[in-house]
């Protein structure tokens, strides 16, 4: 019996870059083809400026490309308005940043709990409170982003991130506003819970120790592929 999963859970084409400057046309990138199968951990490496970022944001439908063309689980994210990229995001993925992007105003609770009440889901609470004791942080439920250390607030961007379910994680330099040794523990449980929650994991680095923790590593240099 056939298996209906898709073969591939991300698909770019020929994917390209540009934006305009005073001095002219930049490109940030050029023509990337990749594939990245259901499960699978990507780092996406390279120094600052080779458009690692650009070409996470292009994945996961934050930005629209200059040519060629993005599917994410099986939507062609090219063909999409915002509306339409919107939803996708928020029915497939889940995103950590490097800077947390917690909302300040809301507790540790409120801030995991809010994705899951966007997408109408059962029990939020329920589910909240079980994601930030898997991160270790039942007693800091009520606290606020202010309250809580770096490894804290990256601790509830994961909760948040995996409470919907993901199928695909997008991570943005994810230690990068830590220290090692918390940045050591975070990637740990980043790659515990990506493995109990069985989700394709995207990741952008330039720390290639923790690139090389992945199943694969894509190497951009001045926009291109230049090592898988």
């Amino acid at each position: 019996m056939a298996s209906s999963e898709p073969q591939f859970v991300v698909t770019t084409n020929q994917l390209s870059k540009r934006v305009e400057t005073r001095d002219g046309a930049l490109t940030i990138l050029s023509e990337v083809s990749l594939q990245i199968k259901p499960g699978e951990s990507v780092a996406i490496a390279g120094v600052s400026g080779s458009g690692k970022s650009t070409l996470l944001g292009l994945l996961a439908g934050l930005d629209l490309p200059s040519s060629g063309t993005v599917s994410l689980c099986g939507e062609l994210l090219t063909n999409l308005d915002e509306d339409g990229r919107a939803r996708v995001r928020g029915e497939h993925i889940g995103f950590i940043f490097q800077s947390f992007h917690l909302l300040p105003a809301l507790t540790a609770l409120e801030n995991t709990l809010l994705p899951l009440e966007v997408m109408g889901k059962e029990n939020p609470v329920e589910r909240a409170k079980n994601l930030l004791a898997r991160v270790g942080l039942s007693e800091r439920e009520k606290h606020y982003p202010n309250q809580l250390s770096g490894g804290e607030q990256q601790r509830v961007a994961i909760a948040r991130a995996f409470a919907t379910q993901p199928e695909v994680l997008f991570a943005d330099e994810p230690t990068g506003n830590l220290d090692t040794v918390t940045g050591e523990k975070i990637i740990s449980l980043l790659f515990e819970m990506n493995k109990e929650f069985k989700t394709t994991l995207v990741m952008v680095t330039h720390d290639q120790q923790l690139a090389s923790r992945c199943d694969r590593c894509i190497h951009l240099e001045s926009g291109r592929i230049v090592e898988i």
